[in-house]
């Protein structure tokens, strides 16, 4: 079993589960196929699984490391972002919404992709290699964000929070009333979904 899947604070795991969305951060694996170290680049990829029939063995030597993710909204908490080849369209939406929703860095569309990704970087990584994570109001979270709750991350969805596990979602449930919660998906992707990026959320995989 490969070490190949990453979970929403940004770990990769091995699990028999199957992902529905592949990415890369560079080359992170040696000749045996053993993960040697978390990122290479500061571009994480979310990448369709199919593209233009290209076919490959996985972790060959020397090239991308692919990983896999249960949904877009997971890949994302983890710091991922789409494609611009394989996704041009999704990455051209998110790239207009995470302009217009995170004036502060005076970024346009004419931005290369690399100083949004630099920003993505500090958001999702300290120097230490720990995830970075930020308070909200629990009530003003959109819906495909990833809270830590009890230890565990949670996904928000149609109202209720979704305990992740690799296979899918268990049931939702809803939180006490505490007024702020601790996310694990970047800020400035946090604002991307309020300014009307969607990912797709895997909520119908209920785990058993």
């Amino acid at each position: 079993m490969l070490q190949n899947r990453v979970d929403p604070q940004g770990n990769i795991i091995a699990t028999p589960a199957r992902g529905s969305w592949m990415g890369n951060r560079g080359v992170i694996h040696d000749e045996n196929k053993t993960i040697v170290r978390p990122f290479k680049m500061k571009a994480w990829l979310i990448c369709l699984l199919e593209f233009k029939e290209r076919h490959r063995p996985v972790m060959e030597p020397n090239r991308y490391t692919e990983l896999f993710f249960l949904d877009e909204a997971t890949a994302f908490s983890a710091g991922h972002r789409p494609c611009a080849e394989c996704r041009k369209k999704a990455f051209n939406r998110f790239k207009t919404a995470w302009v217009g929703a995170n004036p502060e860095y005076g970024f346009d569309l004419r931005t290369p992709v690399w100083k949004i990704d630099e920003v993505l970087h500090k958001e999702r990584i300290n120097l230490g290699g720990a995830k970075v994570t930020h308070e909200e109001n629990r009530k003003k979270i959109p819906a495909g964000c990833f809270i830590r709750y009890q230890d565990a991350p949670f996904l928000y969805a149609d109202g209720l929070f979704h305990r992740w596990t690799p296979f899918g979602y268990e049931e939702g449930i809803t939180l006490p009333l505490i007024d702020r919660v601790e996310v694990l998906t970047p800020q400035s992707v946090v604002k991307t979904f309020r300014a009307g990026y969607q990912p797709q959320m895997a909520i119908a995989m209920l785990s058993i």
